[in-house]
């Protein structure tokens, strides 16, 4: 926290400086007895008539009461990991985009909108990477359009809590009504030692979603459209880590009995350095033995075997078994995602 020469803790920010990190403290009921103090770390998204809006990390927006300041400074953005592989927003942006690729896509300028029937929010959202060449309020009137034209809601996907994140338009986008709904995280860590964890066999791999490993999947009614988004593109064997595309794996290993749903399944999309895991699902009355480990270890060996040698994963915030499972693994959080409803819409 800042303080002067004399002691005394000083507001060295203003509205000049919206868009940066700033720490401050302020004062909680100011004027009562028995004053405490709060430290709040964000992005300054707006200081306007006497209230600051600062969004932490989580995505959460703080109001202050500019009188109920104490302290306040512009800080660094976010330390970068201190373990696991380096990575810029932008770039895993970009490789989750790939992960989860729409039937349908089209540009409004740097920002991509993307459907695919309504299967997963990652497919049907707009990735607004950049400039959308148009102000605001009228991209996001295109925005809206192009999604009713496809009878689906409209939904923007942005990220705060690491550099490069999107605060400034979370908070645009709150001003104007959006709902902030199902925040997640995306976690990086490294590829080898997730791959060490496991036992070789038991785990059967496959370029495709079969019938088996569906029947475990917790979408049910999987539509062709949903098995696409699932398959990303379904590069040809021979085109798997040779430029041709994302190299999807699905991992299952089979139940106790002939017939029955399979113990336990994930995916794996392999692009470039980095292979992301998803659908990692157990059955319940098999969970706590491993079988998660083991799914990500066989999907890590083989991603290791095509190149990859750094990791991501998506996990929900309130997913408190998944974050501890995956924390034992060596991953951990690189910046948080959300994704905004249009408001009058429903999903």
């Amino acid at each position: 926290m800042e303080i002067s020469a004399t002691g005394r803790l000083v507001v060295r920010i203003s509205a000049a400086d919206v868009g940066k990190r700033v720490s401050v403290r302020r004062l909680d009921e100011p004027g009562g007895t028995g004053e405490k103090f709060t430290d709040t770390v964000g992005v300054l998204t707006s200081w306007d008539k006497g209230v600051l809006l600062i969004t932490r990390r989580d995505g959460e927006s703080v109001r202050i009461p500019e009188s109920a300041l104490v302290a306040g400074k512009v800080v660094p953005p976010a330390p970068a990991r201190r373990r696991g592989p380096a990575a810029s927003y932008e770039e895993l942006a970009r490789v989750a985009a790939r992960a989860w690729r729409p039937v349908e896509s089209e540009r409004l300028g740097e920002w991509e909108l993307r459907a695919a029937e309504g299967f997963t929010r990652r497919a049907n959202s707009v990735l607004p990477l950049g400039d959308p060449g148009l102000p605001l309020d009228e991209a996001l009137t295109v925005v809206r359009q192009w999604y009713g034209d496809r009878g689906l809601p409209a939904y923007v996907q942005t990220a705060t809590g690491a550099e490069g994140t999107q605060e400034l338009l979370c908070a645009e986008l709150e001003r104007r009504g959006w709902v902030r709904e199902v925040t997640a995280e995306l976690w990086t860590g490294a590829l080898a030692p997730v791959a060490d964890r496991g036992e070789p066999g038991g785990v059967v791999l496959s370029r495709q979603a079969d019938e088996a490993w569906l029947a475990r999947y917790q979408r049910k009614g999987v539509s062709e459209v949903a098995l696409k988004v699932l398959g990303s593109g379904s590069p040809r064997s021979d085109e798997a880590g040779s430029g041709g595309g994302p190299s999807v794996w699905f991992a299952t290993v089979p139940g106790a009995s002939q017939g029955a749903a399979p113990a336990a399944i994930g995916r794996c999309v392999v692009d470039g350095r980095w292979a992301g895991f998803a659908a990692v699902e157990v059955d319940p009355e098999q969970r706590r033995r491993g079988l998660a480990t083991t799914v990500m270890a066989a999907l890590a060996g083989r991603a290791l075997e095509e190149g990859a040698s750094a990791a991501w994963l998506q996990v929900e915030t309130d997913n408190a078994g998944a974050r501890q499972l995956y924390a034992g693994m060596g991953f951990a959080a690189h910046h948080a995602y959300h994704h905004y409803r249009a408001p009058g819409t429903v999903e």
